[in-house]
């Protein structure tokens, strides 16, 4: 795909996934956030939590409403999960859902 577009054009093509990417990976969670904690990280430490132990997205929403909550106000944090996909998704991070039975029976 980059060699039939040509280096420059994939680059002006893709620019702005790249743009809002660095600019989470650089966003604090919350202002006066000391260590590295940054948005893009706050997002996918959870997401990594909640593919490893296969949690439902009802349940990770839950979670990130209540650490949300318990930051201070400023926080840049998802609300639910929905959010958070849509900052992953940029990433190519999406995914497809394999059902068990190729007749829907489940």
């Amino acid at each position: 795909m980059i060699r039939d577009l040509g280096q420059e054009s994939f680059q002006q093509a893709h620019a702005p996934v790249y743009d809002t990417l660095q600019i989470d990976s650089m966003n604090p969670l919350y202002l006066g956030c000391n260590n590295s904690l940054t948005l893009l990280s706050a997002v996918l430490s959870p997401v990594n939590v909640k593919a490893k132990y296969r949690w439902s997205d009802k349940n990770f929403s839950s979670l990130f409403q209540v650490v949300h909550d318990m930051l201070s106000d400023e926080n840049t944090l998802p609300k639910s999960y929905y959010q958070a996909k849509k900052i992953l998704c940029s990433m190519g991070m999406e995914y497809l859902k394999i059902h068990v039975c190729p007749n829907d029976c489940i």
